[in-house]
């Protein structure tokens, strides 16, 4: 099994977040993870990109300390680190998350 690199909260740095959350497709991606909860890789994010397109995103995401990612079996698992962030920057992902439009998915 693969180890998957996360970044201790402690070294977390608002620019790498605010970094993260700043393209379209991430801060979608980060709406559902809020919204939904846990979700897959393969099947929860119906966007019109390539699949690694996607996992680079889902890395930019991953490395910046905002999602976490657990493997079972052959699939992949993502949250969001709300808690974590909001102990490190306190409100910010509220704030962003509330002052953002709704998420434009593509039908899956």
């Amino acid at each position: 099994m693969r180890i998957i690199h996360h970044p201790d909260r402690s070294v977390l740095t608002l620019a790498a977040v605010l970094y993260a959350l700043g393209d379209p497709v991430r801060l979608t991606i980060v709406q559902r993870l809020a919204a939904e909860g846990e979700l897959t890789c393969g099947v929860a994010y119906p966007f019109p990109i390539a699949k690694s397109t996607l996992s680079h995103h889902l890395k930019i995401l991953r490395e910046a300390g905002v999602i976490q990612v657990r493997q079972q079996g052959r699939e992949y698992y993502n949250r969001l680190r709300s808690a974590e962030i909001d102990a490190r920057f306190p409100a910010v992902l509220a704030a962003i998350l509330a002052a953002a439009p709704a998420p434009e998915l593509a039908a899956a």
